[in-house]
């Protein structure tokens, strides 16, 4: 039970990610999320006085999932549901105060998605759940997950090999649709000099 709980945990982990932003600048970061999971975001700044800060979550589509800007606190959460499978993007800037040339500032961002968003906590004061319940609705939890991204991981795997043989079968094409027009233009060559050959005289 005790590995199973560590190997389901190695699987779906989530994102803690430490970086520095350069003054008057941003600094973007992309999660690929599948459809309909949770994500949640925990951003904490480094002290700054009189520094903001801005965040700003997008989708590939322009959409704006989390908008939050210009503001003094130094931590701050953000969460969303992805409406389909996508690739977002989570930029941060640092916006020292008017007329300072300013200072990079390090910035703690921790993302977690799917089971890891949960808070499961909430769900078993809702369900009246026991500790060992909890965990094992966790692991159920965790399991699905993991089975959805092998069921996603293999239809990718078809659709990739499907696309190859697509492209392996234009390219055979190709090169046979290649090899006879230049078995005619080679053929033509011949004619044509014969006949040009001929008309000069210099062969029978």
């Amino acid at each position: 039970m005790k590995s199973l709980v560590i190997f389901l945990s190695a699987i779906v982990l989530a994102h803690s990610l430490r970086f520095y932003v350069p003054p008057k600048e941003k600094k973007c970061l992309k999660e690929e999320i599948h459809k309909n999971v949770v994500v949640t975001g925990e951003y904490e700044f480094s002290q700054g006085i009189q520094y903001t800060g801005s965040i700003h979550v997008t989708d590939t589509r322009g959409h704006t999932l989390y908008k939050r800007e210009n503001f003094a606190d130094l931590k701050g959460k953000f969460a969303f549901t992805a409406d389909e499978y996508d690739i977002f993007e989570i930029c941060i800037e640092n916006h020292p105060p008017a007329g300072h040339p300013g200072e990079k500032r390090e910035v703690s961002l921790i993302l977690k998605h799917g089971v890891e968003a949960k808070n499961y906590d909430d769900i078993a004061k809702a369900e009246k759940l026991k500790p060992l319940e909890v965990e094992l609705r966790r692991l159920e939890d965790m399991a699905d997950s993991i089975t959805k991204d092998f069921a996603f991981m293999r239809q990718r795997e078809e659709e990739m090999r499907n696309t190859n043989e697509s492209t392996n079968s234009r390219v055979l094409y190709l090169s046979i649709f290649s090899m006879l027009c230049l078995l005619g233009l080679a053929i033509w060559q011949v004619l044509f000099l014969r006949n040009y050959f001929k008309s000069k005289k210099l062969i029978d």
